[in-house]
This record gives C-alpha cells, structure tokens and sequence, in this order.
C-alpha cells in the first residue's frame, strides 16, 4: 500500500491495522540530540484515546506509547524513530456480520474494489484508530517546534451537528470530553449526544485549530504552498470532507478591500488569511478548520449490497464513536504540526541564512 508516507524532510510513515497487534510510525528527519522519552509522547496520545466519556468508543485502549529506535541515553540520535502502540482490546467478532457487505459510507466497497480484499476487523488501515501513531510522531514536531521556534497549537470543536457552540474562552478546553472553547452549553452538548446514541445514529462536526508563533517565511511556492501542504494533511484525517484556511468559504462573500488584511507598522489589520500568504507563512497564526462528516458506522439498518451484488441490509456493531470529531481536535493539531516541522526543515536547508532589512510587524490579536 503507498500512500502511508508525509513529509519530505520530516518523513512519518505509518503502519499496522486497527485490529492488529499493534499500530505505529516511523519517523525520519528528526533532528539529533532532542532530550525525547515515552513522558514527552504520552500525554497527547492520552488525549486521543479512546474510552474517555460516554459519548465516544467504549473501546478501552491505554495507548502506551514505545520508542524501539532512534534515542539513546535519551536523546534522539537523528536516525529513524520508531514509536509502536499495542492494540490491547480487539472485539474482532463484532465485524463477523459485515465482511460479505458494504457499510454505506465506509471505505469498504472501494477498498475491496482496489485490494481485492480487506480487513474487516474494524476497518483495519481505514479506522480513525490509525490516527494515534500520528499523534504520537507530532508530540515529537511539538517538542522540537516549541523548543526552536516557540510555536504552540490549540484546537477546538465550534459545531457538533447541527449545534454551534459559542466560543468563550480557550481555558475551558481541557475541561469537557468536547475540547469545546465552552462551559455554558456543555450539559447541552452532553443530551444531545446521548439521544444521538439511543437512536442509533451519528453526527459531524467542525473543529478549528491553530498553530501560534511560526515566523515569516515557510513554505513553498506553487505547489508545495504552506497552506495546500496543510490542506493535504488535513484530509488525511479520516472523515474529514472538508478544509479551510483562514475565512475559507466565508471569502467568497467579502470584498476585497475587506478579505485583504492591510499592513501597518503596527501589525495585521486582520487574519483572513489564515497566516498565509502566496503559499508562505506570514508570521500571523496558522488558522484552519475542518468539517467532519457523520460516523459511517452506525446501529441504525442501512441499504447496502453483498459480494455478489444482491441487495442487503447492514447493522453496524460493536463499539464506536457516534461523532468521531469528540476526539478530532488532538488530531487536527498534531497534523497541522508535522506539516510545520516539516516546512521548518525545508525552510533551514534552503533559505536558513536569508535576512531582510524590512522588520517583522506584530499579528493581528488572537482572541
């Protein structure tokens, strides 16, 4: 299977299925003599991980983390890491019904039209369970990103369904399952999930996410551009179904003395931009948002058809997430910082010694 590779210079590979005996990456490119131990991987793992509220999969995986190369007496030495995540709480014959069909909206049918096969268990490479090495290999960016460059990520869900949530302020993210900028319509979120999972059905969501502090500067022209690396990135999430940059498709109906953020000696009038301007970062926050559609596995009985073709019903089981965008803000952060510390190291190789006379004007105000 090709395609299991990002990055150029910080290259993550990823392997393993989501009912095998283990999952993981391999990264390469990271830079040597980072002090790096499992403490400094762990905690965003723990974010991601499934079993955490009622209101995702009741899957109970620890998702330790293990380094199996490229650290010695605790630094990195600059060749291959390997991180590797044992499955420890397989329910494998939850999917003995659905290997002769289809689920609607999964990757079943194309996978089984390109292989020729599949796995099943889970959905095997095709479950969101792949995203953990992922996360894994972005606590290493993190670490090197904030180390270097003072960079930092913070991720939140503004939609779940067909709710807004009002933004109120960032601290109150790490203290509801929703990752939600929120406190005042928690309880509000919390019911509707609930009869989300009595009926038997799923939701999308939209999670936002930024990336504070990445200087002037990285990125490539045409078709390496900052923002369509991010883009590329981001829809390697799965369910993910769509990206935006800045105001995305809010752009359409500004005008352009509007969308255009002026310049002044004193900073950005705005950040419609998203922090990137002709591929190429503007010293302002990385913004970008994400729409997730609705969990594709689902209770409720769908029209589908079997192997050979005939009509067929399928009823999911197992344990699943009836909004696989609860625990989509750590992932969305982690992508968003491989493809920085991607950038990061192309931007030193080539232009590291580049200096400019023209001074470095201060980013529009966060909220």
């Amino acid at each position: 299977m090709s395609g299991s590779t990002l990055g150029h210079l910080f290259c993550v590979t990823n392997f393993g299925e989501s009912h095998g005996p283990a999952i993981g990456c391999v990264i390469d490119g990271c830079p040597p003599g980072m002090l790096l131990s499992e403490a400094d991987i762990q905690p965003e793992l723990d974010r991601r991980r499934p079993g955490t509220s009622r209101h995702v999969t009741q899957r109970n995986e620890p998702d330790t983390v293990e380094i199996l190369s490229g650290v010695y007496e605790g630094r990195t030495t600059g060749t291959p890491i390997c991180l590797l995540i044992r499955n420890t709480d397989q329910r494998s014959k939850d999917y003995g019904n659905i290997a002769q069909t289809f689920r609607p909206g999964h990757a079943d049918y194309t996978y089984w039209h390109k292989y020729g096969l599949r796995d099943p268990r889970g959905g095997g490479r095709s479950s969101a369970r792949m995203t953990a090495p992922m996360v894994g290999a972005a606590a290493v960016a993190r670490k090197w990103l904030r180390e270097h460059h003072g960079i930092s990520f913070v991720g939140h869900m503004s939609h779940l369904g067909e709710i807004a949530i009002p933004f109120e302020s960032l601290d109150h993210i790490p203290n509801n399952p929703f990752f939600a900028a929120n406190v005042s319509d928690i309880a509000r979120l919390e019911a509707y999930m609930d009869d989300l999972r009595k009926a038997g059905d799923s939701c999308g969501a939209r999670i936002e996410v930024a990336a504070r502090g990445v200087p002037v500067g990285w990125g490539e022209p045409l078709f390496d551009k900052l923002d369509a690396d991010i883009a590329h990135a981001m829809m390697g999430i799965n369910a993910v179904k769509g990206v935006e940059i800045g105001a995305g498709f809010a752009s359409t109906a500004q005008r352009g003395t509007t969308h255009g953020d002026a310049l002044a000696p004193d900073g950005f009038a705005g950040n419609n931009a998203g922090g990137v301007l002709g591929g190429i970062s503007t010293g302002q926050d990385i913004t970008v948002a994400i729409a997730i559609k609705p969990t594709s596995s689902i209770r409720s009985p769908r029209p589908s058809i079997d192997l050979d073709g005939q009509p067929a019903t399928v009823e999911t089981f197992g344990r699943h997430d009836p909004c696989v965008g609860i625990r989509a803000t750590p992932i969305a952060e982690a992508m968003l910082a491989l493809v920085l510390m991607d950038h990061a190291l192309r931007h030193r190789a080539q232009c590291g010694d580049v200096s400019v006379a023209t001074p470095r004007i201060a980013a529009a105000q966060p909220r």
